[in-house]
């Protein structure tokens, strides 16, 4: 009997994916563990594997395709002495949710609710530790919401477990849409593209659709301003000494056969140490908001900010704490490979404690970042610099480094972020407490 292929989940959150690219064609054979195909998430490209063995009777779901559902069928596989003709694929699955090039939705006409459709109790919502929650609903509900600027956190599923379906839908743009059941303000829409582009004229802007990453990064962010109450610090960190120990470190690597050092050591470096060590010591500091709770973790696991083209990643160096300095760069040299390949595994970036963000690199002196949720801090750093300064009635230079800590006033509040960022001031100016 045939094998269905269906579209994998590659992250706990993930619900829709995009067909990038197919490695194998119809009536090729594969084995188990063979990669047949390339998956966009939200932010990273995997590779899916086949699980059984067998030939391609059909691929369903051509490459290109974007938003295909969780759990939908993509493929079929044929078993032995099966052909062609028995790749039948379900009716359901030979729809993708999005074809490669959907023509502009019309607007909903407002259809009543069929007498068999009685509400069923929405499911409990799924918590997430920034306080928000999974709401269900299909992937057309989703869509129709959008265009008619409906909170589906204001409606009661009528299909399968409570999901949000086309019907309810329609029966909001009847009846008019209920209060949200959570008692907690919609978040702001945006203008939409229909609106956007009616202020400029026609042939004057070039449009590019948003990936997936684009979507992630504007929804998560958005969503960060408007339900994180942020506060931010700033002070300056003398980094002469730091600066030192990073050439005797770099000066003292061996050079391979090629001549090029073992390893090279960067200020982010240094800073992503300093961060993570700040935190384990003052360990109030180092919290998440969770709702009705605070998680107080027992690790630095720090987010380190990758900018790459249509986005950004945040892969965690997990336990930086104890980390030393070589381990710490090696690891974001590979990360940052990667994530500019977009081959991060989700495992890789999704989570950590805190976050560091560093634009001294474009010659950034102070700038003030957006908290990642469900982070309860971020610590953005600018360029180093010289500067003069007073000490003991003379005037002398020095390189400095401007520091701002981005803070959920929830979980970390003003004393507790100054004592938090002094004590990043402490250990970055002081080099030899991260040699320890």
């Amino acid at each position: 009997m045939s094998v269905n292929i269906t579209m994998p989940a590659l992250s706990p959150t993930m619900e829709h994916g995009t067909i990038v690219k197919w490695l194998v064609k119809e009536g090729d054979t594969v084995s188990s563990g063979d990669v047949i195909a390339e998956i966009e998430t939200d932010k990273a490209t995997m590779e899916v594997e086949a699980v059984d063995e067998g030939k391609i009777g059909k691929i369903v779901v051509p490459e290109g395709t974007e938003n295909v559902a969780v759990n939908s069928v993509i493929a079929i596989l044929l078993q032995e002495g099966e052909t062609a003709t028995d790749a039948k694929p379900p009716e359901a699955a030979a729809k993708p949710a999005v074809s490669p090039a959907k023509p502009a939705p019309q607007a909903p006409k407002p259809v009543a609710a069929t007498p068999e459709a009685k509400p069923i109790a929405a499911p409990a919502a799924v918590p997430r530790l920034n306080g928000a929650t999974r709401i269900f609903a299909s992937p057309l509900a989703r869509r129709l919401a959008a265009e008619s600027k409906i909170d589906l956190a204001a409606l009661t599923g009528s299909g399968p477990h409570g999901r949000i379906v086309k019907r309810d839908i329609d029966k909001s743009l009847k009846d008019g849409v209920p209060s949200s059941a959570s008692g907690a303000p919609a978040l702001a829409k945006g203008m939409s593209r229909a609106e956007v582009m009616a202020l400029y004229p026609e042939g004057s802007y070039e449009l590019v659709p948003n990936d997936g990453m684009r979507r992630i990064v504007a929804q998560r962010l958005s969503e960060a301003k408007q339900t994180i109450p942020h506060f931010y610090l700033t002070l300056d960190c003398r980094i002469d000494a730091l600066m030192q120990a990073r050439e005797e470190i770099n000066a003292s690597a061996h050079k391979g056969e090629d001549g090029k050092p073992a390893f090279r050591i960067s200020v982010n470096d240094f800073v992503i140490k300093g961060w993570a060590m700040a935190l384990h010591n003052v360990p109030k500091a180092n919290a998440t908001w969770a709702g009705d709770a605070i998680l107080y973790h027992q690790h630095s696991d720090i987010g380190v900010a990758v900018a790459v083209p249509g986005g950004l990643f945040t892969p965690v160096v997990h336990q930086a704490d104890a980390k030393p300095l070589r381990q710490i760069s090696e690891e974001m040299k590979d990360y940052a490979t990667r994530a500019r390949t977009r081959r991060l595994a989700p495992h890789e970036y999704q989570g950590g404690t805190s976050a560091v963000s560093n634009l001294g690199m474009y010659g950034i002196k102070h700038f003030a970042a957006v908290i990642n949720p469900p982070h309860g801090t971020l610590l953005a750093v600018g360029a180093g610099e010289e500067r003069p300064y007073a000490e003991k009635g003379e005037v002398k230079i020095g390189q400095f480094m401007a520091a701002t800590l981005s803070c959920d006033h929830r979980s970390v509040d003003g004393a507790l972020g100054a004592e938090v960022l002094a004590e990043f001031k402490k250990i970055i100016e002081n080099p030899v407490l991260m040699l320890a």
